[in-house]
């Protein structure tokens, strides 16, 4: 269930907050053992809220951190969600569909 007043948390805000902080890692320290094309900036950006997490990031967080791929793309799609419906102008429904009880 979506927040109405406010908008859910970023999957970023999770990260530093649930991750990084308590076990005292810093960004760039993560990013050197996530490896590959990791790097602070990346870090940085998902922290800012300045890049989403996609797929092949939520793999990544799920590996290192011990959670689901599905935590991290849950956290990110009901913050996408929450932002889309603020500005989303509502359709009806079609009649065929509303007479038919859908």
């Amino acid at each position: 269930m979506l927040p109405k007043n406010r908008s859910p948390i970023h999957p970023g805000e999770v990260l530093l907050e649930e991750f990084l902080k308590p076990f005292k890692i810093s960004q760039a320290q993560f990013a050197s053992y996530l490896g590959g094309t990791w790097t602070q900036p990346k870090i940085s950006e998902i922290i800012s809220k300045k890049r989403g997490v996609t797929e092949a990031i939520a793999l990544d967080f799920a590996d290192a951190l011990g959670t689901s791929p599905e935590f991290w793309l849950n956290l990110q799609n009901g913050y996408d969600l929450w932002f889309a419906r603020q500005n989303h102008q509502p359709i009806p429904r079609i009649p065929a569909l509303k007479a038919a009880g859908f």
